[in-house]
């Protein structure tokens, strides 16, 4: 197990680029979206039936569903997962022993995994591992593992196209003449 926890540090610095993230994501919603059709649930290619249910309660903790945009889960952010673990190997041995880590700390604590945790629980035990400049001492394991997955959340929230629509983004668009930032915004910024 320690060496498996070990491994999150240096796992946690492998990265993708926006493309990769993209493609990946829309693997993920292709997948989700076939689960819906057919009425069957999706089946993860790595996680196994204990990670996925706490991958799915995790993701919807970081980015919970909210009055501009659904959660985590309903812009296929665990899809997302389930595809990167298999893309990345490299990610795979940080990413179950983060999981087995945050289950073992639940059992420590609370004597039941986390996803058997109230939401009280599973707060405090997120709260001391997702500021690493306030975490206790011995929970730097916990601490980049949550750091990498909730990166990893993000990525994958905010490369779908729920995510997109959440941040507003418009793109590229062509400004024919600029003005500069418009007065009300200058003014707001106590600029004027």
């Amino acid at each position: 197990m320690l060496r498996l926890l070990a491994a999150a540090p240096a796992a946690a610095g492998f990265a993708w680029t926006e493309a990769e993230a993209q493609q990946a994501h829309t693997h993920a919603q292709a997948a989700q979206t076939a689960a819906r059709t057919t009425g069957t649930a999706f089946k993860p290619k790595f996680f196994n039936a204990q990670e996925w249910a706490t991958i799915r309660v995790l993701v919807d903790i970081i980015i919970p569903r909210d009055d501009r945009s659904g959660s985590a889960t309903d812009a296929a952010v665990p899809e997302f997962m389930d595809f990167m673990m298999i893309d990345q190997p490299g990610r795979q041995t940080a990413m179950r022993g983060g999981l087995a880590w945050l289950d073992r700390e639940c059992v420590s604590r609370y004597d039941k995994m986390f996803v058997a945790s109230t939401d009280a629980e599973r707060a405090r035990v997120l709260d001391d591992i997702a500021w690493p400049a306030k975490a206790p001492p011995g929970l730097s394991h916990g601490v980049a593992f949550f750091n990498s997955f909730r990166d990893l959340t993000a990525s994958g929230f905010w490369t779908s196209r729920m995510g997109i629509k959440d941040l507003a983004y418009q793109g590229n668009v062509f400004v024919p003449e600029w003005k500069g930032c418009p007065d009300e915004v200058l003014k707001k910024l106590g600029v004027v």
